[in-house]
């Protein structure tokens, strides 16, 4: 089963507001087209968390094993794979390469997790570019942003 996702991230500063926003997709056998959307908004946050939550918890929608094509505007998500530099964190015990701690780690450990059953890839797309899809996220990322129910970040520090 293969499933098509697209993900965004929002902050209202950075520390501020913030929220996430992602759209599934499935195409079944008869060729019909099947989507989901998910978000969420938190009430202080960094956008590059939400980034990371968006994408963690559109893989932890799945039901089971799936492969996976990840979209993403957030180069930090996309480069961490593509460019293996989680790897090197896993090698340095969560330590980047200038050896201080990874920021963010409890939500890469957590994607880490959502994404073990199944086969990920990531792909970049440019932001506020016209991307249907990209945009969607968008806007619900910062509407959840924006939004009155607004959940605390646990694993935000400052």
């Amino acid at each position: 089963m293969k499933v098509t996702i697209y993900t965004d991230g929002s902050s209202r500063g950075n520390p501020g507001p913030g929220g996430y926003g992602a759209v599934l997709q499935f195409v079944d056998s008869t060729g019909k087209l099947h989507e989901r959307e998910l978000s969420q908004g938190y009430a202080t946050t960094t956008n590059n968390r939400m980034e990371l939550l968006g994408v963690i918890v559109a893989l932890e929608a799945l039901k089971r094993p799936c492969t996976v094509e990840v979209h993403s505007d957030s180069q930090y998500v996309v480069n961490a794979f593509n460019q293996h530099w989680v790897d090197g964190w896993l090698k340095r015990g969560w330590k980047n390469a200038k050896k201080e701690p990874v920021k963010n780690s409890d939500l890469w450990r957590r994607l880490l997790e959502a994404k073990k059953p199944h086969d990920v890839t990531f792909v970049w797309v440019k932001g506020h570019a016209g991307h249907p899809e990209n945009e969607r996220c968008d806007t619900l990322a910062t509407a959840a942003a924006d939004g009155n129910n607004l959940l605390e970040d646990t694993g935000f520090t400052c």
